[in-house]
């Protein structure tokens, strides 16, 4: 993935693992590996911890002490979605 230098790098990271989470790529209970994810955008953990943050704060994920951060079962509505019913 190329950084665009205009934003900051967690909230990129945090962006593509939303778009990974929508397109099922990374279904609900999947779990977020913090060192394989570091290493794949090439950015230290503190970087990604802030980009999970986000995450966790949005729905997107939910975080486990001492288990890690997985997809959340029930993510966040989109604006604008239609829903199913």
């Amino acid at each position: 993935m190329e950084f665009d230098p205009r934003r900051p790098k967690w909230q990129q990271i945090a962006d593509e693992i939303t778009r990974r989470i929508k397109s099922g790529r990374y279904p609900a209970g999947f779990q977020l590996s913090e060192v394989r994810l570091a290493d794949e955008f090439g950015v230290n953990r503190d970087t990604l911890r802030k980009a999970t943050r986000a995450l966790r704060e949005s729905g997107w994920i939910t975080t486990t002490p001492s288990m890690g951060s997985f997809v959340a079962e029930s993510l966040p509505a989109e604006e604008g979605h239609q829903g199913d019913a």
